[in-house]
């Protein structure tokens, strides 16, 4: 498995997401899940698997690190670097849950920092 490219620049998401911040999240934290992951599954049964197939059949550190190399790759993919809007079905399933965009915002932003 190999890191994948980034489908922008290291800067492009700045301010919201520094380039530093990009650059070790993707250039230290992705990149060894990668590097865990091909060497976890040299010379076993999932040597040769696609990243699909290997997070299917395996378990333990193998299918934590090859979900987390998906996980990350789905999130780099997942960030754009235009504000858009969120589809109508969406906005409405929002507004219905929390009440408005904003509120939404702000408490989705809470969970996050409490998260970590």
């Amino acid at each position: 498995f190999e890191l994948p490219k980034l489908p922008y620049a290291l800067d492009a998401l700045e301010p919201t997401i520094s380039k530093e911040t990009i650059e070790y999240h993707y250039g230290k934290h992705h990149q060894t899940y990668v590097t865990n992951l091909n060497n976890l599954v040299e010379g076993t049964e999932h040597a040769g698997k696609n990243l699909e197939e290997i997070i299917k059949t395996s378990s333990g550190v193998i299918f934590n690190n090859s979900a987390q190399v998906y996980n990350h790759t789905f999130y780099w993919n997942c960030l754009t670097l235009s504000k858009t809007q969120p589809s109508s079905q969406l906005k409405a399933a929002i507004i219905e849950t929390f009440g408005s965009i904003d509120n939404f915002k702000d408490q989705f932003s809470k969970a996050a920092v409490a998260t970590f």
